[in-house]
């Protein structure tokens, strides 16, 4: 084992760890903050529906928002229909 210089040869290995590191504590930051905002949503959310009330959609009907009325599929008029 002669000729290895082992710190010169682990030298090289730290810039790559170095920016594994920072990408891991950025991803990090970045999903922990996404989660405390959707959290944040949540909370405003039922804050908001407690205060007014569902809205009149929801109210009337539980059928999502765009359903047709007869039970047929919204096509837009450009696409083939499927039967």
């Amino acid at each position: 084992m002669s000729g290895v210089d082992w710190p010169y040869e682990l030298g090289a290995l730290v810039p790559s760890i170095g920016v594994g590191l920072l990408f891991w504590f950025v991803m990090r930051a970045l999903l922990r903050a996404d989660r405390s905002e959707r959290e944040a949503d949540r909370v405003a959310e039922r804050e908001y529906l407690a205060a007014h009330g569902p809205s009149p959609a929801e109210a009337v009907s539980d059928e999502p928002v765009g359903a047709a009325a007869d039970g047929a599929e919204d096509f837009p008029k450009n696409s083939p229909r499927r039967d």
